[in-house]
């Protein structure tokens, strides 16, 4: 890794606003103190930060425990109850407040105050009580994207069972891969889902799965979409028959738990071989979604605020369910896709709701943007205050018109930084604090320790990029893998032996502190020796004006080692001839791609995330082995193959 090139230079920069400075929570000043603070004395920065911001059963005496590092502990000796953090505490001054606006994909609206959605998880919670849930048995929720998800989210919570949401568009055979690994003996689903005008058939996947997990002796059914479905009696009962029970008795008493005690297992998409299930603790993962969301969004009481994650993601987890509602916030959620019916359907949902803080992925920014400027213009984007974008990094370019186009050159972009490992951001600029610029995920949050080093894990010098690394634990980082130890302490600390905790990413840091992501460590480009960060060769393509998407792997080469393929969607004209000298005039004649493929769309999932192995391997002619089920048209894969290469 020694000598990454970092050839991608930003001059462009936005300080703070007057007026954002003025209200914002944290301000220069106050992130000067807070950085301060937390560098001269870590754990008395983490406890105070723990005081203030938590609902405490027992108050913590213990801050770190690191006796058995790197399976650190925070706040251990503490109690306390997720639920309690994003429900109970805000009944006594916010019960009629909305807590979730949910829209539907045909553009039903429900809204639900704190007071409403209290009343239906303490009600659901009683209905998983009744079905023999308790303290630490683990729950898996494979549901749509309707409010449902997070009264069940909650009453999971509330009674200490370890929920796993499995991403409602898995397969079968991905659901029980999860179901399997968790020992879950009971599933909340639902009879289907809607995506883009169709009927996604979960029960069905859910009955599939079943197939090979004898353990499991309940399923939950939502009635969503009305269609026949099958029903496996003893085993199978609907939502709204076990909810309306008059026998019922609602779960009002949270179960207190340990800081330590399980609230989630998360499992990475297994695009790498088989599913990691990432483990949160209750108390530290609390901690920093409640003050990550107020910090980095600025989240002001009279705010709507947009997560367009799905809930099956872990954004959808801390920044669209616990983080905004343990602040008391009005949350958007909606059902289905940006483009569906028409390419202005996030924009209309903006105007709808008076959304003020919105928070997407890059990739879908691109491709709104691809559809062109016309369709936003069509809206009162007014409201909008605070942008933001998270999932991976985002081209300058395509931040530009963010700004620009969905701003109108107003609001503060916050490009965000973290894993569904971290918990919660970690890089990211503040809207009253930092000076932006276009493709940084700007400097550490107060409290946080990263490095950039080189394969010696020593601080690279300059402007060379080098892996990303953590010098120093924080409270809502991962606590294992379930079930896997060794691969906990392999995968995230083994590279430098146990010194620090590895994010996988590659990133260079400025003079400035602002960090830029290069693409992740796999993935670096070794063209004639030079190394090569595959996210700066996409921003230079996306910087093309006809170019509105673009991704780039490496394949063998015999002379270069390796070559650069190059997979380009337009919004315009151009060859690659074009392409190629654009690249060599932004970053060097090093980065200009061997091969240019035309495609008129990517391999994406649900969520938005291009799937680069995909790529690679028909980069590489080489058989597709990885689950396409999330993708979100598998019909690209094959139109990528059949593509002329330029």
């Amino acid at each position: 890794m020694t000598g990454l090139d970092a050839l991608l230079h930003e001059e462009r920069a936005f300080p703070p606003a007057a007026d954002v400075a003025a209200r914002a929570h944290v301000d220069a000043a106050r992130l000067e103190a807070l950085v301060a603070e937390a560098e001269a004395d870590p754990e008395a920065f983490w406890a105070a930060r723990a005081r203030e911001e938590l609902v405490w059963d027992r108050e913590p005496t213990e801050v770190l425990d690191d006796a058995d590092a790197p399976f650190y502990r925070w706040f251990s000796d503490g109690a306390l109850n997720a639920s309690v953090q994003c429900l109970d505490r805000h009944l006594p001054e916010r019960a009629d407040q909305v807590a979730i606006a949910w829209e539907a994909e045909d553009g039903a609206v429900r809204r639900l105050t704190y007071g409403d959605l209290h009343e239906q998880v303490c009600r659901f919670a009683g209905v998983l009580r009744g079905r023999g849930v308790a303290r630490g048995d683990r729950v898996v929720l494979y549901l749509p994207m309707v409010p449902e998800v997070v009264v069940a989210m909650l009453a999971c919570a509330r009674l200490g069972a370890p929920h796993s949401v499995v991403f409602a568009g898995f397969s079968a055979q991905s659901l029980a891969d999860r179901i399997q690994d968790t020992g879950a003996r009971l599933v909340v689903t639902a009879d289907g889902g809607y995506r883009n005008g169709k009927v996604v058939p979960l029960k069905q996947s859910v009955d599939e799965a079943l197939a090979s997990c004898p353990d499991v002796a309940d399923v939950v059914v939502l009635r969503r979409t009305g269609e026949d479905v099958p029903m496996a009696e003893g085993r199978d009962a609907w939502w709204h028959d076990l909810e309306s029970d008059p026998g019922l008795a609602p779960v009002t008493d949270a179960e207190s738990m340990g800081a330590e005690d399980p609230l989630f297992v998360l499992y990475t998409s297994g695009s790498t071989g088989k599913p990691k299930g990432i483990v949160h603790g209750t108390a530290g993962y609390m901690l920093w979604a409640r003050l990550s969301t107020r910090w980095v969004f600025d989240l002001q009481d009279d705010d709507v605020y947009w997560c367009t994650a799905d809930v099956g993601w872990v954004t959808g987890h801390t920044y669209l369910t616990y983080g905004p509602l343990a602040n008391g916030a009005t949350v958007v959620m909606y059902e289905g896709g940006p483009t569906y019916p028409q390419p202005d359907r996030f924009w209309d949902v903006v105007e709808k709701h008076k959304v003020t803080v919105l928070y997407t992925a890059p990739t879908a920014i691109r491709a709104l943007m691809r559809a062109g400027d016309d369709w936003p213009a069509r809206h009162d984007l007014s409201s909008l205050r605070i942008l933001g974008t998270v999932g991976e990094p985002i081209n300058p370019e395509a931040w530009m018109w963010y700004h620009r186009v969905i701003g109108g050159g107003r609001c503060p972009i916050v490009d965000t930084w973290w894993q569904t490992e971290t918990g919660g951001i970690l890089l990211s600029p503040l809207p009253g604090a930092t000076t932006l610029r276009p493709g940084s995920c700007g400097p550490a949050l107060p409290g946080l320790a990263p490095a950039v080093v080189d394969e010696q894990g020593r601080p690279v010098q300059g402007d060379e990029g080098g892996y990303l690394v953590f010098t120093r634990p924080w409270p809502s980082m991962l606590r294992g893998v379930w079930g896997d130890t060794e691969r906990y302490r392999q995968t995230y600390w083994g590279l430098f032996d146990g010194r620090f905790y590895v994010a996988g990413d590659t990133a260079r840091r400025d003079a400035a502190g602002d960090h830029w992501i290069l693409g992740r460590f796999d993935d670096v480009l070794n063209v004639s020796g030079h190394r090569i960060g595959t996210m700066e060769v996409e921003s230079a393509l996306v910087s093309h004006p006809a170019v509105a998407e673009a991704a780039v792997v490496g394949a063998p080469h015999e002379v270069k080692g390796e070559a650069i393929h190059a997979f380009v969607v337009l919004r315009g004209e151009a060859t690659e001839a074009d392409l190629r000298a654009h690249v060599a005039k932004e970053i060097g004649k090093t980065a200009r791609p061997e091969a240019i493929v035309f495609a008129e769309a990517l391999p994406k999932t649900r969520s938005g995330k291009i799937m680069r192995r995909i790529l690679r391997a028909v980069a590489r002619g080489e058989e597709i082995t990885q689950d396409t089920s999330t993708l979100e048209d598998p019909a690209v894969v094959e139109a990528l193959r059949a593509a002329p290469v330029a």
